[in-house]
């Protein structure tokens, strides 16, 4: 599927411009007059970034991103405004859009900024993607592999944990070897990387 860019402009005209504009280097987008009518459609499921006007019929577009953020929609926001005055581009900036653009738009400047948006959210996809496949494996454990884990992971060495899980060294081996396997870890280093992703370094209740 195409990288998606959604416009949300009340100028017919800004709309059809940039909208045709970003149809010539072969992006995918979608265009709404108003922030309800981008909140009432299925969005695609691709990599994609949001051109939002600031100044709206109805909510402005500084409230169309608190919603955004609100609804945990996390596309890029790249703003756009006739009205370029420093106070709202900076509330825009730190509230997260990534650029604020002024009118008349500069093509390749939009066309940049577009770009990065789009490999901003595609980045961010693909952690996602990465976080819920370490999740998975991280669900198959056993409650007694999930206490070795964090065990490993916080620099216990295997005497250690033995006495702290009222194992001996051989059964924490057999453990250890398994959550190795099941996180598909190819090393203690991968492993604290993959309990830091996942938030999951503190010790959990030990099982019985």
């Amino acid at each position: 599927m195409k990288d998606v860019v959604y416009i949300i402009d009340d100028d017919v005209s800004v709309r059809e411009g940039v909208g045709d504009l970003l149809r010539s280097v072969g992006l995918e987008v979608q265009t709404f007059a108003s922030g309800q009518e981008f909140l009432d459609t299925k969005r695609a499921d691709a990599p994609g970034c949001i051109i939002l006007d600031v100044r709206l019929p109805g909510r402005s577009g500084l409230e169309m991103q608190k919603i955004l953020q609100n609804l945990s929609i996390q596309l890029p926001v790249i703003f756009i405004s006739a009205h370029g005055d420093v106070p709202i581009s900076v509330r825009a900036m730190k509230s997260g859009a990534i650029e604020f653009l002024t009118k008349p738009l500069r093509e390749q400047e939009l066309l940049d900024a577009v770009h990065a948006g789009i490999e901003r959210d595609r980045a961010r996809r693909e952690e996602a993607k990465l976080i819920a496949d370490l999740r998975t494996r991280y669900d198959s454990l056993t409650a007694r592999e999930r206490e070795i884990m964090h065990l490993v992971v916080t620099g216990s060495v295997n005497k250690q944990i033995a006495g702290q899980a009222s194992l001996s060294e051989v059964t924490v081996k057999v453990h250890r070897g398994h959550v190795m396997q099941k996180m598909r870890a190819k090393s203690l280093v991968d492993l604290v990387r993959m309990a830091d992703s996942l938030g999951v370094t503190a010790q959990p209740a030990r099982a019985k």
